[in-house]
């Protein structure tokens, strides 16, 4: 069944029912947690990195149709040599789109095996140093330890550990920074180019869909890693058609901010879309963010 705050029992909701009640979770339940004693206070998400085949055209394509802004670009020009990122942003949503220079590195062997996807869910901190130490020593497996990027607007400090899949979370602390975005990244702005806003707002949840029998042990995950607690469930009689179904469990930190709902596949008379998504993306990874 469906638990939350209200413990209202639901029958096999649609996958946009399911996005809605996860959006309309209140996070004031949430704040009844004592966010005094999170170890890993987060202040929500600052960015989220996708490894695409075509950097530029990806950029374009999210500013015409989804109406975000040109913010910044990194590549040989500003000094980085393995890679072209262009950022773009619509009110507290932040997009960085990066394609490799070369091949046989990770970021070509990442679009190689999935396509175009997401490596890395950015979390803002006030201390990356801190929220990397926090998290490896209470299991997660480093993907990034602390590093200062320094440039004439102050710094940014980035650490990083690995979770499901290839995907990442990466903790940045921009608190002593004033820049467009971050060291080795120059203003990228188009004059004659500015899309209609259409109202996207922030990052409310992403999703991550992993194998079968996975869902529980990722769960732990993020209460023991990253202190996260069980917000919502979802069972195969919840989400559900006649072929397909699934299982869910909505992850949220102390104050809220931050929502990852896991998914994992469930028994039906054919393949659930998690298993579809498992197949074609060739692993587990971010299904959506909503």
């Amino acid at each position: 069944m469906y638990k939350g705050a209200s413990q209202q029992k639901m029958n096999r909701i649609t996958i946009d029912e399911y996005k809605k009640i996860i959006m309309a979770t209140s996070t004031a339940s949430n704040k009844r947690q004592d966010v005094q004693t999170d170890f890993l206070p987060l202040q929500g998400t600052d960015y989220v990195e996708f490894y695409v085949g075509n950097a530029k055209q990806a950029a374009h394509y999210y500013m015409s149709a989804f109406g975000f802004q040109a913010l910044a670009y990194a590549g040989p020009e500003t000094g980085i040599k393995d890679r072209a990122s262009y950022a773009v942003r619509q009110n507290k949503l932040t997009l960085v789109l990066t394609t490799p220079l070369r091949a046989n590195n990770e970021i070509a062997d990442h679009i190689y095996k999935h396509g175009d996807g997401v490596k890395a869910l950015a979390l803002r901190v006030d201390d990356a140093t801190s929220a990397w130490e926090e998290t490896t020593k209470r299991g997660a497996r480093s993907y990034m330890q602390p590093q200062k990027f320094i440039d004439a607007d102050g710094e940014v400090v980035i650490s990083g550990i690995n979770t499901y899949g290839d995907t990442v979370h990466l903790f940045i602390e921009r608190k002593n920074y004033n820049g467009q975005f971050m060291p080795g990244y120059r203003e990228w702005n188009n004059p004659y180019y500015k899309p209609t806003d259409t109202g996207l707002l922030y990052v409310d949840h992403c999703v991550g869909n992993v194998g079968w029998n996975q869902m529980n042990p990722w769960v732990k995950f993020y209460q023991d890693v990253m202190g996260f607690k069980n917000i919502l469930t979802f069972d195969d009689k919840d989400i559900s058609t006649e072929y397909s179904a699934l299982m869910s469990k909505v992850m949220s930190n102390g104050n809220g901010f931050v929502k990852f709902p896991i998914n994992e596949p469930a028994e039906g008379k054919k393949k659930s879309q998690v298993e579809e998504y498992l197949e074609f993306y060739d692993g587990e990874g971010v299904q959506h963010r909503n």
